[in-house]
């Protein structure tokens, strides 16, 4: 299985290149700076060079064709301004989404926020990135060309991963480490049974292959 992740620097998707990797898959990872290419060919990866901000649609429709899945887990990251939440965790996840149609690539997974919603209110940094998020998941749930996953994980964590989970439509807020926010990723990417899912993460009782065969179907 071939999969191609923006986003491929950031630190869920290295983490998930690590796993995809493992596994025998092939995996590419879209990066901004060549000079980031060393972590991901040490992830396993392979890097492609392309600032989502700026290419255009048959640019990354050309980099995606012929994957088997989409992963997108770019965003702007904490110290970005509200523009760059437009163009980043909104515009770009449009992009990619329309590339992933163009290149024929159905299975599309996207990482977006717990509370992420287009009308969400407020003027705070924070409150334009949750609503840039739920309008870019509003618009990948309006193509029916994607069998398209929304994972919304709650406070990311650096602490170890302990692969036990809850992944459901609500879950309360709560903590996850970013090591089960990628196992969860990795088994939905397998997962088609979960297209049309928006899911919430936090941890939680379920080993995670369980927690995803849970929610698989419905």
């Amino acid at each position: 299985m071939r999969t191609v992740i923006a986003g491929g620097h950031g630190q869920i998707a290295l983490r998930l290149e690590r796993l995809l990797a493992a596994r025998g898959d092939e995996v590419a990872g879209i990066i901004r700076k060549a000079e980031q290419a060393d972590d991901l060919r040490e992830a396993g990866a392979e890097p492609v060079v392309l600032d989502l901000e700026s290419a255009s649609v048959d640019e990354v429709a050309e980099r995606l064709r012929g994957a088997d899945a989409a992963v997108f887990a770019a965003g702007a990251g904490p110290g970005s301004g509200a523009a760059r939440k437009d163009t980043v965790d909104k515009a770009a996840a449009v992009l990619f989404a329309d590339a992933a149609v163009k290149a024929g690539v159905r299975r599309f997974v996207i990482v977006s926020s717990m509370g992420a919603d287009p009308r969400h209110q407020g003027d705070e940094i924070f409150d334009v990135y949750l609503r840039a998020k739920g309008e870019a998941d509003a618009y990948v749930r309006g193509l029916d060309a994607l069998d398209w996953t929304i994972l919304r994980p709650g406070q990311l964590t650096d602490d170890a991963g302990t692969g036990l989970v809850r992944l459901e439509a609500r879950t309360g807020r709560g903590p996850i480490p970013r090591d089960d926010v990628a196992a969860v990723l990795a088994e939905l990417v397998d997962t088609p049974a979960t297209a049309g899912l928006t899911l919430e993460l936090i941890s939680g009782p379920a080993p995670v292959s369980v927690a995803v065969k849970s929610v698989a179907g419905n």
